[in-house]
């Protein structure tokens, strides 16, 4: 069990559940494919204020939200007290072509920025495929110095690996890329579990598309909590609810800490009405909330069986902050 420091270690504990030390985290932090999924021409004080009523209503139950400084703010100010909150750092979107994917930081946007404004832990993306050996140490090594970063401001990260065929006539929605989807999820958790990262927001190891066979499943989930050192959650990549309740029962049985999600419990909300929003949020997307909460609560690992709080001494706070932890 690896010692964190204090501001870390109370980072993973506002954003878990308290009995149990499990994630269960809504996921709002979409920028680019937030405005695509709304109507054309939205203001961006309609979407912000689409934001906000769906933050809103979930943070009466979710562990945590995880939201984007563009359209967010005002979420983070209304959202209950009762749950923590996690900001994306990384510019939206990647450079380089499609097959060579890079992540850039955004400008104006730092880590003591996020600490300052009163959030648990910070979430960091990046577009990962191991089979492409030199980008993928350029991203290890930009993984490192953000984590580093992060600690610095005794911020817990949440670093969220995409994967992508690093073919360009592969596209990752076909069978090719699901025979090595699994193999580059596992060997990514590998890789990244490495970087000081403290939590890992992991896609499903399979394509549920070509293979519903849930002894595959189950294995996979066992390979991908071998590899990784570190925590892992399960992230919902836009499947309906339908499809991620299953795949958040096996993750958590095969050693997942709870889930990250988004569109899965929320996405019919973002293009109702005010007063059909507030009534799906109040009834269907907290239904699908408190369903994955037990599950995740009753069949997850714990996030504390990797880590322990820093010991208590009559001068601790003397030392502390002069390095990281």
């Amino acid at each position: 069990m690896k010692q964190i420091s204090p501001g870390r270690y109370r980072g993973l504990k506002t954003t878990s559940l308290a009995e149990s030390d499990v994630f269960g985290i809504i996921a709002f932090d979409q920028r680019g494919s937030y405005r695509n999924m709304m109507p054309a021409g939205s203001s961006y004080e309609y979407l912000v204020q689409v934001k906000n009523e769906i933050i809103g209503a979930l943070s009466q139950n979710a562990t945590a939200i995880l939201t984007d400084p563009f359209y967010g703010l005002s979420a983070t100010m209304h959202m209950s007290g009762k749950s923590g909150l996690l900001m994306a750092l990384e510019k939206s979107g990647y450079s380089g072509d499609a097959s060579y994917r890079s992540t850039e930081l955004l400008d104006g946007w730092t880590p003591e920025k996020i600490r300052k404004m009163g959030a648990s832990a910070v979430k960091f993306m990046v577009y990962y495929n191991p089979q492409l050996e030199e980008l993928s140490d350029k991203l290890d090594q930009l993984v490192v110095d953000v984590v580093k970063d992060c600690h610095q401001w005794d911020l817990p990260v949440f670093l969220e690996p995409m994967s992508y065929s690093a073919n360009p006539s592969v596209k990752k929605d076909s069978a090719e890329y699901a025979a090595e989807h699994c193999e580059i999820v596992i060997e990514t958790a590998r890789r990244l579990s490495k970087t000081g990262a403290d939590v890992l927001k992991m896609e499903f190891p399979l394509d549920i598309k070509y293979n519903q066979n849930h002894g595959d499943w189950r294995s996979a989930c066992e390979q991908l909590s071998e590899a990784s050192t570190v925590p892992w959650v399960l992230l919902s990549a836009g499947v309906d609810f339908e499809q991620f309740k299953p795949q958040v029962v096996i993750a958590c049985e095969s050693g997942a800490s709870g889930f990250l999600a988004g569109r899965a419990i929320w996405k019919e909300a973002a293009t109702m009405s005010t007063e059909d929003r507030a009534k799906f949020l109040s009834t269907r997307a907290t239904d699908r909330l408190k369903e994955l909460l037990d599950i995740a609560g009753e069949k997850s690992r714990p996030w504390s069986e990797f880590y322990s709080a820093m010991e208590s001494s009559e001068d601790w706070f003397i030392a502390y902050g002069k390095e990281s932890v």
